[in-house]
Parts: C-alpha cells; structure tokens; sequence
C-alpha cells in the first residue's frame, strides 16, 4: 500500500547518544518520526494513515486558525476555506495537506519545497522550502519563504510536533514552557485577549506533570539571549530519571501552543491505543494574526525570510 503521506524520506547519522533517525513526509513536509538510539522523541504514525490530529505537520502562510476564515485586505473581506467546520475556522494554512517537491538531500538531511499559489482568500504566490537536518544532539529545522508575487504578503510560520521520551507514560513527564501570557479564547478557540501566566495554573515556567494538564493553549513566549544555545526560547519534556526532550526555535518563534489531548493514537507494542500526546507548536504568529497583526511578517515582492527551531535531548547517552 503506498503511504498515505506521499514518499517518506528517511535520514540517519551516528551521534554520541546512539543512532538517530527521522523520517519527513512528502505531504506536509512533516515530521512522522523522530528517535535517538531507538528512543523515540516524537509521536510516531504508522505510514499508511494520515496525520493524526496534524501530527508533525508545517503551517504556513498561518499556523493556528483565523477565525471565521475571514481577514480584512485593502479595506475588503476576504474568505478563505473553512477547514475547520466544527468551529467553522480556517486552519493551519495552506501546505497541511500538500506535497512538497523534494530539493536536496543527503544521509542526515532533507530539504523539500512547495508554492502557495494565488487562491480564495490569500491572492498571494510564495515559495517555501524546509530543511531538516540530523545533528550530533537533535535536529535543525528551517523554513524560508520567499514572496514570489507583485503585491506584499502576509506570512507566518509554525509547525506542529508531538514530543514524547519512548518508553516513559507521557502522564509521568513534566512539561516545562517559557511562556509569560496565556492567549485567552473564546468558545471557537480564537482569541479574545491576553493575560499574565503569575500565579495561575497556566504557569508552566517551573514545570508541570503533564497529568494534571488539559491545554489547548496558545502564549506568548518568553525570549533569552541566544547566545551560547540555539535558538531564543526552549520548552521540554522531563522524564523522572532526568532524560530530557526540548523544542528550540530563534528569535522568530515568539508564540506557542501547548496542545494535550487525551485521545491522540499513541503507539504501543499491541498496537495502538487513545492516550495522552503533548504538542509543542513553535510559532511565529498566534492565531487569528491576520486580522490583529499579531506576529505577522509582511513579505514585499522577492523578499525571503528564514526562521529556525529544531528539538534537542539530554541525558540519552550512557
């Protein structure tokens, strides 16, 4: 049976903590498998099913949802597909569910590429290309999108990983976020304000068990120095014995969802059973960044703008 994902387009390299392998889908360029010496840092899917719950997936030109699909351009609404009907949003852009042309590959990386095309709503045309790259302690991810088109273009990036450490309960980690402001919402999941995270059970700086979480929450993220790391902001997943998965990205990804649902299908010797996921989505913009501005980078005619993040882990070698 051919995968339901398109080509799958595995890489591999020895590093210091074991072997690691990934594994990136043509279809969304996403991320179905990530592990170190058999370990699995992501939720893995099985090849001939789509993603689940958008699992590993790349959102551009939005990530998140712009609430009833519609955003102001030149004084004049414009529609984009509600593909999100329950909530009847517009959601997770425009590449979720199209193949990506494959650029450039090695043994450890993968650079892939796709065009948004002028459409219903977004009368823009962009290139895009994502880069994965094996490393030594992770794996580098970087988007560049270049504006293609005559006019200026709004643009925002995210992607949408589900961190695990294999062989750990996902109930049992803790999950640390740098995050200062929650992004309240309404009951369709759009934004309604911001509030400080102090003193509230939203507060993730100083941990959390991820089995006293029920998130589907969007904050703003709080930046360090990049200087001596990668990236400008780190969130993780801790096991008890200290092994530890962290999601980077640079100076770009100010925003993040935490996303916990009890039903995501979770691997399991026997096969696969509803249980715990954690979605850690780096984002450039939060949703609804069409209509507030929030995030959101205006490409002109020819400009291209590159935004990293990628997932690292301690305490896998011996």
């Amino acid at each position: 049976m051919r995968a339901a994902t398109g080509t799958q387009y595995e890489l591999r390299a020895a590093t210091p903590s074991g072997p690691a392998l990934a594994i990136v889908t043509e279809v969304a360029a996403g991320l179905r498998v990530y592990s170190v010496d058999g370990i699995d840092l992501v939720e893995p899917f099985p090849a001939e099913t789509i993603p689940p719950k958008s699992a590993g997936v790349v959102l551009v030109p939005w990530p998140n949802r712009i609430r009833d699909g519609v955003w102001l351009y030149d004084g004049k609404p414009r529609q984009l597909a509600l593909n999100d009907p329950e909530e009847r949003n517009a959601i997770h852009g425009l590449l979720s569910v199209s193949p990506y042309r494959l650029l450039d590959r090695s043994a450890a990386a993968v650079t892939l590429a796709a065009t948004v095309f002028p459409r219903l709503g977004y009368p823009f045309q962009l290139d895009t290309t994502v880069s994965y790259a094996l490393t030594d302690d992770g794996l580098d991810v970087t988007h560049t999108v270049r504006n293609v088109g005559t006019d200026a273009a709004p643009v925002a990036i995210g992607a949408h990983p589900y961190l695990k450490i294999g062989g750990v309960p996902t109930d049992d980690l803790t999950l640390t976020a740098a995050v200062g402001t929650r992004i309240e919402v309404d009951e369709r999941l759009n934004p309604v304000g911001e509030v400080p995270v102090d003193g509230t059970g939203y507060d993730l700086r100083g941990g959390r068990p991820v089995r006293d979480l029920d998130l589907d929450d969007g904050f703003t993220a709080v930046m360090r120095e990049a200087g001596g790391g990668k990236g400008a902001v780190e969130h993780s997943l801790t096991a008890p014995d200290g092994r530890s998965v962290i999601l980077w990205g640079d100076e770009n990804m100010r925003y993040v969802q935490v996303f916990t649902p009890r039903n995501f299908p979770v691997d399991t010797p026997d096969g696969p059973v509803l249980g715990r996921a954690v979605a850690v989505e780096p984002m450039t913009a939060p949703a609804n960044a069409f209509n507030t501005g929030a995030g959101l980078r205006w490409l002109e005619p020819g400009e291209a703008w590159t935004v990293r993040w990628g997932i690292r882990h301690t305490g896998l070698a011996d």
